[in-house]
């Protein structure tokens, strides 16, 4: 089945393998704008069930068989019918709580997310490529502290005032659109677009949009901070590489720093087929840089609009929520 979530209300309840490897190589007949570069223009569809680390169940397994890849996807099609049936059979959420039933309210129901059904075309474990553990690397001692800080701060904290929640419950970032971009719930598109001069990567989760030039400008200076950073981009051989930095602090994807770097790869691999890959590097996160590596499939559905500020109404029920439970505590 195939959907796409076109708003949001915010639940905050809610090829060879070394360590580095080589950029795909673009197909002979990958099209080509007029002007004679690679024609990166188009909806991809980054939907998979890879996940980003290998499971550490399967421990050095770099691939699935044939017949194990087959077999996920059969039970993520399985699971999905068997939630449809599940929330069919609900008719109200007091039924459901008077059965017992978990999972209602609260998070979205299984219907407003579409992780996908297929895992990678090479099944891979992970999308993680390299380490080659197909896991991140260790957090730097620095990290650690921080995120340890962060959360108990969160506990003492969790909603004195918006700024208080993530920059993904405010609808300012989105969970899966980067940069960089990596699979999540929904909304998992991405277009582009080209001139001579300029790409344009825009991501149908919260339609983050990065302007990326390819003049060689210099980047922005140090002071300035942006929610997506500041792109500058470059063709090697067919291969887009985007470099950004300037991250605003308050962004913290996975916990990083306004120091972190990334550097992203797009080759059109063939008419159907953008291989994205893309490495971050933040010392005061991780011990190493890491990547990862995603096909994306051409997609040939329209961009949908996504209208999560528009209709965050979870932050006021956030905020109001503690609120009453401040004025309970005072026997106000």
């Amino acid at each position: 089945m195939r959907h796409r979530v076109v708003g949001c209300v915010n639940a905050a309840a809610l090829v060879t393998f070394g360590l580095f490897p080589p950029a795909p190589a673009a197909a002979q007949d990958a099209p080509r704008t007029a002007w004679g570069a690679p024609d990166l223009q188009g909806v991809w569809d980054f939907r998979t069930i890879t996940p980003l680390e290998r499971p550490e169940a399967l421990g050095d397994q770099a691939f699935l068989t044939a017949e194990e890849a087959a077999n996920l996807e059969r039970e993520v099609v399985d699971r999905n019918v068997e939630l449809a049936d599940r929330a069919a059979r609900r008719t109200s959420v007091t039924e459901s709580v008077d059965r017992g039933e978990e999972g209602a309210p609260g998070f979205y129901n299984n219907f407003w997310l579409d992780r996908g059904t297929r895992t990678i075309g090479t099944r891979r474990t992970s999308l993680v490529v390299d380490p080659p553990n197909g896991r991140l690397p260790e957090m730097s001692p620095a990290g650690r502290e921080r995120t340890a800080a962060r959360r108990e701060y969160r506990r003492e904290h969790p909603a004195d005032s918006w700024l208080d929640r993530s920059a993904f419950d405010r609808c300012i970032l989105g969970f899966n659109a980067g940069p960089p971009i990596t699979p999540g719930g929904y909304n998992q598109n991405l277009q582009v677009f080209q001139t001579p001069g300029h790409v344009v990567l825009v991501t149908e989760m919260v339609h983050t949009v990065r302007v990326v030039p390819l003049d060689g400008r210099p980047a922005l200076p140090g002071q300035v901070r942006q929610w997506s950073g500041d792109s500058r981009g470059r063709w090697e051989g067919d291969t887009l590489v985007i470099e950004t930095s300037h991250f605003n602090d308050q962004r913290r994807w996975r916990g990083t720093t306004s120091g972190m770097t990334l550097v992203e790869r797009l080759t059109r691999v063939d008419a159907g087929t953008l291989a994205y890959e893309y490495t971050v590097d933040d010392p005061e996160t991780w011990t190493r840089p890491w990547t990862a590596s995603i096909p994306m499939r051409l997609s040939d559905q329209p961009m949908y609009e996504y209208a999560c500020h528009e209709g965050n109404y979870s932050m006021p029920g956030i905020l109001g929520g503690h609120r009453a439970d401040e004025a309970a505590a005072a026997g106000r």
